[in-house]
């Protein structure tokens, strides 16, 4: 649900030339840029011939590196079941993505690695952005930063926590339309 209207700036500044803003003036930007996000990376998902979820789960798998992840692990990043999980995989690595790797330490448990030519698909699509994200990032102190990441990083922890609460509470299965 969309914030509240903000109220206009009040002119006043903080530090470093920033307006002074309210918490329903960071709410309404912030749904903003989640809107904008959300379009964004459908756009980006079609371009590669993914769907969002699948997308999601491949930027899971290229932030690892090196630390492959298992199949479980991904399920709990993206806090889907180990089955759509595994649907998830079947197709990432049908398209080629991802290739699956028995783990070294138990040959029961797979691990997913990135394709690299996909990997640098992907970065072709994304570097641009990611190189006009990180010039905005120069324009903040490095204390102004560690606030971003300290409020992303929680912010994403309450975002899952609302998600698992809802679903927890949740016995009526059938979608709610606002106006019903």
């Amino acid at each position: 649900m969309p914030a509240e209207p903000s109220q206009p700036h009040s002119g006043t500044h903080t530090g470093r030339g920033r307006p002074a803003a309210t918490p329903a003036q960071a709410l309404a930007a912030m749904d903003d840029l989640i809107a904008a996000s959300m379009v964004g990376q459908q756009e980006m998902a079609q371009r590669l011939g993914l769907n969002v979820t699948d997308l999601t789960c491949f930027a899971y798998v290229i932030q690892a590196g090196e630390d492959l992840l298992t199949a479980g692990d991904l399920a709990a990043r993206v806090h889907v079941t180990t089955g759509a999980v595994t649907g998830i995989l079947n197709r990432l690595e049908r398209a080629g993505y991802v290739t699956r790797r028995p783990d070294p330490e138990d040959r029961r448990r797979v691990r997913v690695a990135a394709v690299p030519s996909a990997v640098a698909r992907a970065y072709t699509l994304y570097e641009p952005y990611y190189v006009r994200l990180n010039t905005l990032f120069v324009e903040y102190s490095p204390e102004e930063i560690a606030v971003l990441t300290d409020w992303f990083t929680r912010a994403t922890t309450l975002a899952h926590a609302y998600r698992e609460e809802l679903r927890l509470h949740d016995t009526d299965p059938t979608p709610r339309h606002p106006d019903a």
